[in-house]
């Protein structure tokens, strides 16, 4: 067992005003195999920059571990497979690049094919599956589900369940759930470590909040009820204060002694109140820094004069040749939500591509309506 200790961590990028880090102190056990959750912006990247020594930065970060980090850079997607695994772990053997590609289901032929013939998702799982055997090295892992379908996204989240010990940053929920045992949280206003999955995480979240959301509405109103008794307090002493030198309204003088005193307990009692309510605002004032709020996405639709806006007629791709998926009809129609649903490699990007119209190789038709114009959000969502 060793530790990842953080220390008084201060970051900010050159040219910013703003730090991404200040005086933040935290410690991880690198057996732990820890979910890293927060917004976007939040620095979860910059963190991993930050262990990879990357980025200067004033504080302490301590660790008795080399750091590694997925995604891999691959230089040359040309190469065949097992040379950039053999790059990534040059002290591993064959045996031991197939077994562990096995575990993820990538067939033992992906290891002598050039690299950029793989899907994605398999090339996902053959670099994971080769950082993994670098040991003594701890992986950083930054949003590895991007290209991976379902199915291919349980068999990589039980891969991880059984490896040691890691720092993985993803949104899927699902994902982190069946892959790790700690959590790593960075809130709006502090950076938290749990342990548990994120969903043990996230009802302990959501109670913080509930908790303070019902003191917050509390302390409004004890607010609001001090602020009037403080009002009329004070007003009370003015007035007996004022009417020291007066006479009652029998015409009989006043005891000033005795008018003096009930001034001075009537102003005791106001700046109790005004105490009393200040030390309520500085409570509520700690309260809620961490609700998240989420702004709601609105698309406009754009206006077509045709009813039908794609239409595939027999469409199969080809990579080099060879055809990878059946024949596939289908017509987009105004409104239309279609999912497009299948293993990894089985075409689905490169069908999408076809309707922007990228030069890929396929059979059967695309036709789109006159002037469309399309929108595309790519398969990379970990800017999201």
């Amino acid at each position: 067992m060793s530790m990842i200790k953080v220390q008084d961590l201060t970051f900010s990028y050159p040219g910013s005003f703003d730090n991404i880090f200040e005086g933040v102190n935290f410690q991880i056990d690198t057996d732990w195999k820890l979910g890293f959750i927060g917004r976007n912006g939040r620095g979860k990247t910059t963190f991993f920059n930050l262990l990879l020594g990357n980025y200067e930065y004033s504080g302490k970060i301590t660790s008795s571990v080399e750091f590694n980090y997925f995604p891999y850079p691959v230089s040359d997607k040309n190469k065949f497979t097992h040379e950039i695994l053999e790059e990534i772990c040059p002290q591993a053997e064959d045996w031991e690049f197939l077994r562990e590609i096995s575990y993820l289901n990538v067939d033992a032929e992906a290891m002598y094919r050039p690299f950029k013939t793989l899907s994605n998702g398999e090339q996902t799982k053959v670099l994971l599956a080769a950082l993994f055997l670098n040991e003594g090295q701890f992986l950083l892992i930054d949003e590895p589900t991007n290209h991976l379908d379902t199915d291919a996204r349980k068999m990589v989240s039980d891969y991880l369940r059984k490896k040691k010990g890691f720092i993985l940053i993803s949104h899927d929920r699902i994902f982190l759930d069946g892959c790790v045992d700690h959590i790593l949280s960075i809130n709006r206003a502090n950076i938290e470590v749990q342990s548990g999955n994120y969903s043990s995480w996230k009802l302990n979240f959501d109670r913080q909040q509930e908790h303070e959301e019902a003191t917050n509405e509390r302390l409004q109103k004890d607010i609001g009820r001090l602020k009037q008794s403080s009002k009329r307090s004070a007003g009370w002493s003015h007035q007996v204060e004022a009417s020291k030198n007066g006479t009652r309204n029998s015409g009989s003088k006043l005891d000033k002694g005795f008018v003096g005193h009930k001034a001075a307990k009537m102003m005791k009692r106001a700046k109790n109140l005004e105490s009393r309510q200040q030390k309520a605002i500085e409570e509520k004032s700690k309260l809620l820094k961490n609700v998240e709020k989420t702004e709601l996405l609105k698309l406009e639709q754009l206006k077509f004069q045709s009813n039908e806006l794609v239409v595939l007629t027999d469409v199969s791709v080809k990579y080099d040749d060879q055809i990878v998926n059946e024949p596939i009809s289908f017509i987009v129609e105004q409104g239309d939500r279609i999912v497009l649903d299948g293993k990894n490699g089985s075409g689905k990007s490169s069908i999408l591509k076809l309707i922007l119209g990228h030069p890929i190789q396929h059979t059967g038709s695309v036709n789109l309506g006159s002037g469309l114009i399309i929108s595309y959000v790519q398969q990379d969502t970990s800017h999201l």
